[in-house]
């Protein structure tokens, strides 16, 4: 599992676009969000960097979790 910190998804609206470019990104993941606690887990087979570039592009700035 990759998990991202993403502090500034604050609404439905990056839930949903964040969830996309994952998607787009790792087609066969499974992607679950806690936006409470702002965090981006993803399950299956993906790429960490292109993941999280993926995700900058769209104006976010996901820490990966240790």
């Amino acid at each position: 599992m990759i998990e991202f910190e993403v502090k500034n998804m604050t609404c439905g609206h990056c839930v949903e676009t964040i969830t996309r470019v994952v998607k787009e990104t790792a087609p066969k993941a499974s992607v679950r969000i806690d936006l409470s606690q702002h965090l981006v887990r993803i399950d299956g087979e993906s790429d960490v960097d292109a993941i999280q570039r993926a995700i900058r592009q769209v104006g976010y700035t996901p820490m990966l979790k240790q």
